[in-house]
């Protein structure tokens, strides 16, 4: 059986890390998903879909994206039961994130405290990349990652 959830869409509201009893970070959020579809005369749908991340994806997630911003997920559909105060049992479906990734979309200034701990920018201290460098070995905004494929090594 199969159970695999994709989405990409914007985080809803400020994030908040919290720590189960046994101190394990967990983070609950919204993601919200236009619909693919629409009809005729219409506007577009969009979709809440209720995400949690433990760990270290709960960290990442909450030092990297904030409200407004963009992320890519996957994870599994679950659904859980509870009983509230007045004893009235409510059934929630929430997307358990197992993987997530950047989308791509263009820093955005102010819109969330995350985004200024997005990737590393180059600073005015580090040289620049000489007039006669490989475009392979230039440095194109993505310090703190090493070359992972040099064309000299293809064999063919």
């Amino acid at each position: 059986m199969l159970n695999k959830v994709i989405l990409m869409g914007r985080i809803t509201q400020e994030l908040e890390l919290k720590q189960t009893t046994n101190r394990t970070a967990v983070l609950s959020f919204n993601v919200a998903v236009d619909r693919s579809y629409t009809k005729q005369g219409e506007e577009k749908q969009t979709d809440f879909i209720t995400c949690v991340a433990w760990r270290k994806t709960a960290e990442f997630i909450n030092n990297y994206f904030g409200k407004g911003r963009m992320i890519a997920l996957e994870g599994q559909l679950r659904s859980r039961t509870y009983d509230d105060k007045n004893g009235t049992k409510h059934y929630v479906t929430e997307v358990y994130v197992d993987n997530i990734s950047f989308t791509g979309e263009p820093k955005q200034g102010g819109n969330s405290s995350a985004s200024s701990q997005s990737a590393p920018q180059q600073t005015p201290s580090q040289p620049a990349p000489s007039q006669n460098s490989s475009p392979a070995t230039q440095n194109l905004g993505i310090d703190g990652f090493e070359e992972v494929f040099n064309g000299d090594d293809v064999p063919f």
